[in-house]
C-alpha cells in the first residue's frame, strides 16, 4: 500500500473485509510477539505469570475437581497454561498457529518432561482428536472469530470431549468490545515495535457497528525509510451474557455456569472478561 491509499480508504471498514486478524502465523510477527506473551511487565498479550499461576490453580481444584484429566487447550499460545496443568497431572494437547509460540511450548515441555503435546495449525481447520475431559479457549479468543466458524468451532470442540466433558471459555464483555470499536483514531512513532523491527509510524483506527455488534480495528504500518504502508485488519463480535449461553446451548452444551473472572470470584475482577463452564450434553450439537 501507499500512503494516498490511506487517504482513499472507505470511511468505514467492513467487518472481516480488510483481513480476519493480526498476523499471528508470521515469523516476524510471531517472534515478537513471543516477548510480548513471556513479558512480566504488562498483562497486554498474556497474563503475568502470577496471575495465570492463579487462574490454574482454580481450574485444577475448582472446575477440574484435581482430578487428571486430557486437556485441550485452543489458541494455546506458547503452553503457559498447558505447562502449568501438565505440572498437576494432566495431559494437555495446545494448538496455535504462531509458530514462535508453538516452538517455545514445545521446548518447555521438552525441557521438564511435560505430557504437553503442541500443534502448528488454524483451530479453524485442525483435528482436535477426540476423548478430552475438558477444551479451553482464553483470553477473548472466541470473539475474533465470524460467528460461523466460532460455530464450527464449538461442533468440533463437542465431538472431541468425551460424554460430560468440560468447555472453559474466556470471552470479552459486549461493552468491553463497544468500547474498543468506539476508540476513534490514534498514532505513534517508534524506532521499532510488534508490527515491525523498522522505525516505523503506527496508525489505528476503530470503527462500531451496532446492527451486527462488531468492533472493526485498522492497524497502518508506514516505514519510516520507505512510506510502504501495511494493513491489518481485526474484527471482534460481541455478545451479550445471555448471547453466549445462547451459542453454547445451541451447539450442545448444558450446565453453563458463568463467574467474573478464571479464579471464580471477584478477588481478581477484570471487568473486560467474562468466564463461562459449561458441559458437553448428550446431544451432538447443532
Amino acid at each position: 500500500m501507499r500512503l494516498s491509499d490511506i487517504v482513499t480508504r472507505p470511511a468505514h471498514a467492513a467487518p472481516w473485509s480488510e483481513g480476519d486478524n493480526i498476523p499471528w502465523h508470521e515469523p516476524g510477527f510471531s517472534a515478537r510477539m513471543l516477548r510480548e506473551h513471556l513479558s512480566q511487565e504488562h498483562d497486554a498479550a498474556s497474563r503475568r505469570f502470577d496471575r495465570i499461576d492463579r487462574h490454574v490453580a482454580w481450574l485444577h481444584h475448582q472446575v477440574l475437581g484435581e482430578r487428571p484429566t486430557r486437556i485441550l487447550d485452543l489458541g494455546c499460545g506458547p503452553g503457559l497454561y498447558s505447562s502449568r496443568l501438565a505440572r498437576l497431572g494432566h495431559t494437555c494437547l495446545g494448538i496455535d498457529y504462531s509458530p514462535a509460540s508453538i516452538a517455545y511450548a514445545e521446548e518447555e515441555a521438552r525441557r521438564a518432561n511435560l505430557a504437553c503435546t503442541y500443534r502448528l495449525e488454524d483451530i479453524r481447520r485442525a483435528d482436535y482428536g477426540a476423548g478430552h475431559g475438558a477444551a479451553m479457549l482464553l483470553y477473548g479468543e472466541f470473539n475474533v472469530f465470524r460467528p460461523s466458524d466460532i460455530g464450527a468451532i464449538l461442533r468440533r470442540t463437542h465431538g472431541a470431549l468425551a460424554p460430560g466433558g468440560i468447555l472453559i471459555l474466556e470471552v470479552s464483555t459486549f461493552a468491553s468490545i463497544r468500547q474498543q470499536g468506539l476508540e476513534g483514531r490514534s498514532w505513534y512513532s517508534a524506532s521499532q515495535g510488534l508490527f515491525s523491527e523498522r522505525p516505523h509510524l503506527y496508525l489505528q483506527e476503530s470503527h462500531w457497528d451496532e446492527a451486527m455488534a462488531v468492533a472493526t480495528m485498522r492497524y497502518y504500518v508506514v516505514d519510516a525509510a520507505t512510506a510502504e504502508v501495511t494493513l491489518h485488519a481485526q474484527t471482534l463480535q460481541a455478545y451479550t451474557e445471555q448471547g453466549y449461553r445462547d451459542v453454547l446451548a445451541e451447539h450442545g452444551f448444558v450446565g453453563i455456569q458463568t463467574y467474573p473472572s478464571l479464579t471464580g470470584g471477584e478477588g481478581e475482577y477484570q471487568p473486560d472478561f467474562l468466564a463461562l463452564v459449561a458441559h458437553r450434553g448428550d446431544g451432538r450439537g447443532a
